[in-house]
């Protein structure tokens, strides 16, 4: 069965994913108290996932001003996130949906003929309704700005 894609408006999916310390994160303790920025991005240490996981470091204090939390969701394992966490300093979680199963929810497209996960980033309300979605493979960088964006037109509503 294929998933459709998580539009605006839609509630956010309910998930329960393990971050880098093994400590399970559980999405819905945090809907509804602050606005939620995830992204998913295809895989740890490559050029376009370093460059959007530092870009979303660099803005996380604006992100945290606007009272947000931002998590970040690869395929890749635990152990493989504690170091790309460490190396580039994240002060967000990276959580390991190792199975696939949270992309499927959210029915993230794959890219390249499905060989390449995709890069969407989502913004959920407190209202627990997703926002904003931006999906691109090719311009990672992009997302920190359009999620900053949304979350300031949230603000303002």
């Amino acid at each position: 069965m294929i998933k459709q894609p998580i539009q605006i408006g839609d509630l956010c999916p309910i998930f329960n994913l393990p971050n880098s310390e093994n400590k399970q994160i559980t999405i819905s303790d945090y809907l509804g108290k602050k606005i939620l920025v995830i992204f998913f991005y295809p895989k740890d240490n490559t050029p376009g996932c370093t460059k959007e996981v530092c870009a979303f470091r660099d803005a996380y204090e604006d992100f945290l001003e606007l009272g947000c939390e931002v998590f970040g969701i690869s395929s890749d394992q635990i152990s493989a996130h504690m170091e790309f966490e460490k190396k580039y300093q994240l002060p967000y979680p990276l959580l390991s949906d190792s199975q696939k199963i949270v992309r499927r929810q959210f029915g993230v497209p794959a890219n390249l003929f499905g060989l390449i996960p995709g890069r969407v980033t989502y913004i959920i309300g407190l209202d627990k309704r997703v926002a904003g979605i931006y999906n691109s493979q090719m311009n990672p960088i992009d997302h920190i700005e359009k999620s900053l964006e949304s979350v300031r037109q949230l603000q303002l509503a």
